[in-house]
């Protein structure tokens, strides 16, 4: 839809408190990534099958994503979807600052920039993703991923490609 529309990304948070899971259950829990898979051949997904543990949180990955937006605005969509890849198909825990600091160099981003910045700014970007987090829970939203189309129309979990492009030809159409 090309320049048609603009995405606008915000904070969700999946795992508000750090938590340690039981690495089978989360391999379980995983299984349920195949679902989405299926629907869009161009998504990668992969059941959990790395060494590492899984993230503990979804804050520093949140957080992440704001710092790019700070430190380095040209890379914020390769990074975020740097971070996706990274997650569900490379199946790397991204609540770790150093997998997020390599991430962020394998998009061409200075490491030592990239840690800087997420120091220095961790606090009031921890607030953003926070604050983005509870208007989401004030909006309605329940589950990732939620798409709100043109900011009154919320259209929840995973769907087809051509379900969003319906939705959208018909907001744009009126």
């Amino acid at each position: 839809m090309g320049d048609r529309i603009t995405i606008e990304w915000r904070s969700f948070l999946l795992r508000v408190e750090p938590k340690t899971t039981d690495h089978d259950k989360f391999v379980e829990y995983t299984r349920s990534w195949l679902r989405p898979a299926e629907m869009e051949p161009r998504a990668h997904f992969t059941v959990w099958a790395s060494d590492a543990p899984p993230p503990s949180s979804s804050l520093p990955a949140q957080v992440a994503a704001k710092t790019m937006e700070l430190h380095d605005p040209e890379s914020v969509f390769g990074y975020h979807r740097a971070l996706l890849t990274a997650y569900f198909t490379d199946n790397r825990d991204i609540s770790d600052l150093d997998v997020l600091a390599d991430i962020a160099a394998e998009c061409g981003v200075a490491r030592a920039g990239f840690v800087a910045a997420f120091t220095e700014h961790n606090q009031a970007l921890t607030r953003a993703v926070i604050d983005d987090h509870n208007s989401a829970i004030e909006s309605g939203v329940t589950a990732v991923p939620t798409v709100v189309i043109n900011n009154m129309m919320p259209v929840p979990g995973a769907q087809e490609v051509d379900a969003y492009q319906t939705w959208i030809e018909r907001i744009l159409a009126s």
